[in-house]
C-alpha cells in the first residue's frame, strides 16, 4: 500500500516548542473551567479550524487520525446523555433516562473531550520531538541527561518494532503462529517478551555507558547542535489564540448555536 506522507511546513512548525507546550497546557486547564456549552462548541470549532488550515497535513489524513477521537466523543456524550440527571424528561425506559439537562451536559462533555484531542493532535503533528527537547534544555533548563535519554528512547522505538517483526516472521516459519490454545498463547508471550526485554536492557546499558562517557551526569554548560529561540511567529501564535478565544466568547453570547447556557446541574 502506497502511503502519502507529505507534509507542508506552515507557520505552526516555526513556533518555539516550549512556548507551544505552555500555551497548550494553559488551554487544557482553561477548558476544564468552561461550563458554557456554546463557548465550548465555538472553542472546539476554533481549534479544528487551526488544525485543518495550518497543520500542513492533507484532509484525508486528518480525517483518519480523527476517527478515534470521534469515537471518544460519541462514547463520552452518550454515557452522560443516557444515564445523566435532570428535571425535564425526554425519554425513559428502564435504566435509560434522557433529560434535557443530561443531553446538553453530555454534548458539553463530548465537545470537551474533542477539544482536548484537537489541541493534542495539533501539538503532536506540528512539533518535532527533537526540537521540543532541545527547546526544553535551552529555554526551560531541563537537565540534558533527561532530555537526551527521552530522545534516545524515541530512537529505539523503530528498532524494537523491527525486532518484533523479525521474531514474528521467525515464528511463522517455525509454524508457531498456526497453533491455538492457552499453551500456545503462553508460549508466544514468552517468545516475544523475553528477547525484546533482554535486547532493551542491553541497549539501555550501552546508552547509559555512552552518556556517562560523554559526562552527561555532570551539571555544566553544554553546546547544542540545534539552537532554538523565539521569533515573531510566537507572537502570532499567542495573538491568534487570544483572538480565537475572544471570538468564541463573543459568538457564544450573541450567536448561540444551542439554546442553553451553563450546563452544570444544581
Amino acid at each position: 500500500m502506497n502511503l502519502d506522507l507529505t507534509i507542508k511546513k506552515t507557520w505552526l512548525y516555526k513556533i518555539n516548542p516550549s512556548l507551544k507546550l505552555l500555551v497548550m497546557v494553559l488551554l487544557f486547564i482553561g477548558v476544564l473551567f468552561v461550563h458554557q456549552l456554546n463557548m465550548i462548541v465555538y472553542g472546539t470549532l476554533s481549534a479544528l479550524l487551526l488544525l485543518i488550515l495550518f497543520s500542513g497535513h492533507p484532509p484525508k489524513r486528518l480525517a483518519l487520525l480523527s476517527i478515534p477521537f470521534i469515537i471518544v466523543f460519541v462514547s463520552t456524550a452518550s454515557s452522560m446523555i443516557l444515564f445523566g440527571k435532570g428535571d425535564t424528561t425526554w425519554f425513559k425506559w428502564g435504566l435509560i433516562h434522557i433529560t434535557e439537562e443530561s443531553f446538553y451536559r453530555g454534548i458539553h462533555l463530548g465537545f470537551r473531550a474533542l477539544v482536548f484531542a484537537t489541541l493534542g493532535l495539533t501539538f503532536s503533528l506540528t512539533t518535532r520531538p527533537v526540537y521540543l527537547f532541545y527547546s526544553l534544555m535551552q529555554q526551560v533548563k531541563l537537565n540534558p541527561k533527561y532530555a537526551y535519554s527521552f530522545m534516545a528512547g524515541f530512537r529505539l522505538i523503530p528498532i524494537m518494532i523491527e525486532e518484533f517483526q523479525t521474531i514474528r516472521n521467525a515464528m511463522v516459519v517455525r509454524g508457531v503462529q498456526q497453533q491455538k490454545g492457552i499453551r500456545s498463547f503462553y508460549f508466544k508471550l514468552k517468545s516475544y517478551s523475553i528477547p525484546l526485554l533482554s535486547q532493551s536492557i542491553r541497549r539501555a546499558h550501552r546508552i547509559a555507558v555512552a552518556m556517562e562517557a560523554k559526562r552527561f551526569s555532570e551539571v555544566k554548560k553544554r553546546t547544542f547542535y540545534y539552537k532554538i529561540g523565539f521569533s515573531g511567529y510566537d507572537v502570532v501564535f499567542i495573538v491568534s489564540w487570544v483572538f480565537l478565544i475572544g471570538a468564541a466568547y463573543y459568538l457564544s453570547l450573541n450567536v448561540p448555536i444551542l439554546p442553553t447556557g451553563d450546563v452544570r446541574y444544581e
